[in-house]
């Protein structure tokens, strides 16, 4: 967000997920940060350490990346100083915020695109359609929600089919495997059993920001939502999301060269652990570090823990990132429909892509 509040200032904003507001304001002087004022609702130890932060980013240039702002403030610091509820990287991205380097959710018009029934292909092949599209301009940031018209397991960009799927039972459930573009675990889905959503968005949402702060930034809409239906959420790094009772859900990215980027979650609704772990492989390197025996004790769905069908538990979701962002439905075009579906014909329907890591 860049916002004037009076003339030649440049006034940026960044809530750290789960912290506090870090502001900005800055005037440019020759393409140079010029009085330099950082402020927000943060802690910090000692007092005059503002006046080091305020220091370290004074005369600094306009283009500087995301990661060198941040370093300039820690080692603008003394040992001793202690920041609550924000960092050195929240710092840069209110500065990059306030450059119009950086955008927030309020910057952009948003589009949401109801459950849609697709195969599995199909969804996987969209994801990187959308993707293109956003980080070319072409379309809105949007969120999609999927809808699954057969059991299927989606791998992860860099597993192992032969390593994550058990082929007798994937075969014996009618189980279809496709990989998808990003990275993370394996995904067993059936109809009805999974809520699955992607955000495609432009890289200036993320400016600045680490991947590990990325995830829960991202899904700040996710945990109101959740509240809204009894659930106290958050995010176990990197990429968990989970509750008192056990993990709901997992969420994997992928950022494209053209600037965009995709972030999906698959949280379990109703899922038949027993016909999962005759699919899946889970081995006990896997659950090591899981505090658990079971795999069946590491899923909590959703379905237990809200009571509520899972249409209402979407409905709960759509209207919350609605109300939020400001958010208008869409639909997928006939153009996106048919470029998906080259694209699963040419990749992502391939035994070239799905065994591309045997």
């Amino acid at each position: 967000m860049a916002a004037v509040s009076d003339p030649g200032r440049l006034h940026g904003e960044f809530k750290t997920p789960g912290g506090k507001l870090t502001a900005v304001d800055l005037s440019l002087r020759e393409g140079r940060l010029a009085d330099v004022s950082v402020n927000g609702d943060f802690f910090l130890e000692p007092d005059e350490a503002l006046l080091d932060i305020n220091a370290a980013l004074e005369g600094l240039p306009a283009d500087t990346a995301p990661g060198e702002l941040a370093a300039a403030v820690r080692a603008g610091l003394d040992d001793d100083a202690v920041l609550f509820g924000f960092s050195p990287e929240a710092i840069a991205t209110a500065v990059r915020r306030a450059l119009g380097r950086a955008t927030s959710f309020a910057d952009h018009q948003w589009e949401i695109i109801p459950p849609t029934p697709l195969s599995t292909a199909m969804h996987v092949a969209m994801d990187e359609v959308l993707t293109h599209e956003v980080g070319s301009g072409v379309r809105n940031p949007t969120v999609r929600f999927w809808e699954w018209q057969a059991p299927s397991v989606v791998i992860g960009s860099f597993q192992s089919v032969r390593n994550e799927v058990d082929p007798g039972g994937a075969e014996r459930h009618g189980v279809t495997v496709v990989r998808r573009i990003s990275g993370g675990g394996a995904m067993f889905m059936e109809h009805g059993n999974a809520i699955t959503y992607s955000i495609y968005v432009p890289q200036s949402l993320v400016d600045g920001m680490s991947f590990a702060d990325s995830y829960p930034f991202l899904d700040a809409w996710v945990m109101e939502a959740l509240e809204k239906l009894g659930i106290k959420a958050w995010y176990q790094p990197l990429n968990d999301i989970a509750t008192e009772l056990g993990k709901i859900g997992g969420a994997a990215q992928k950022r494209l060269a053209n600037g965009g980027m995709l972030h999906h979650v698959t949280m379990s609704y109703d899922i038949d652990a027993d016909k999962m772990l005759e699919v899946l492989r889970i081995g006990k390197e896997k659950m090591s570090d899981k505090g658990t025996r079971s795999a069946k004790k590491r899923v909590d769905p959703l379905r237990r823990q809200t009571g509520r069908t899972r249409e209402e538990i979407i409905d709960v979701l759509m209207t919350t990132f609605r109300e939020r962002y400001g958010a208008v439905e869409a639909t997928l075009s006939e153009d996106e429909l048919r470029h998906a579906e080259k694209l699963v014909e040419q990749k992502f329907g391939t035994d070239a892509w799905l065994y591309r890591v045997p």
